[in-house]
């Protein structure tokens, strides 16, 4: 697989869900204007991820057209409790980079469950992704777009309630259509 194969299923996720559903009123923007960096990650350790995310911060820390970076990891993470207790460890890098209050990491992953949820429950597809994915945010872009959105607290509970209206079953539908990419065929 090219790295453009794990790249549009996240984009079409992007476009259709996060932004077509207006689950992040933030994200469209950034979107149009081409600020948001897709990078799919080769690591298979835990080890290559942190220098990716690494590298991916620094990137951010030097190029100010760049707002936001998915950093999607098809190859590692993909067992949610895994990934899960990794996000300490990224959140430890932030601190090792002197990052911590410039950067923040949301996560975003194919198998995510909120606790207190069942895995099939329509609320967790607020942070479904086609592949597990850090989302690194520049906290001060994100701290001036919520002192500018009306009541930004009634987001994840809008959120909740539009995935519970769709249910599990079109939720399941809409991200397996993420993947069916019709190809150019050359014959």
């Amino acid at each position: 697989m090219t790295k453009q194969d794990f790249i549009t299923p996240v984009k079409n996720w992007l476009e259709q869900l996060v932004i077509g559903l207006n689950l992040c009123p933030f994200a469209k923007q950034e979107f149009i204007n081409g600020r948001v960096r897709f990078y799919p990650s080769t690591a298979t350790t835990i080890e290559m991820l942190l220098l990716d995310l690494q590298q991916e911060l620094k990137r951010l820390n030097s190029d100010n057209n760049i707002e936001t970076t998915l950093l999607i990891h098809p190859h590692i993470l993909t067992d949610f409790y895994d990934y899960n207790d990794f996000l300490d460890i990224a959140d430890g890098l932030l601190i090792d980079m002197e990052l911590d209050g410039i950067y923040q990491i949301a996560s975003f992953h194919p198998n995510y469950q909120f606790s207190d949820t069942e895995p099939n429950d329509a609320e967790n597809y607020t942070n479904r992704s086609p592949y597990p994915l850090l989302h690194i945010i520049r906290e001060k872009s994100l701290e001036n777009a919520v002192a500018n959105y009306p009541e930004p607290e009634s987001i994840p509970v809008r959120n909740i309630q539009l995935m519970k209206e769709m249910g599990h079953a079109k939720l399941q539908a809409l991200f397996l259509s993420y993947f069916n990419i019709k190809k150019h065929d050359d014959s």
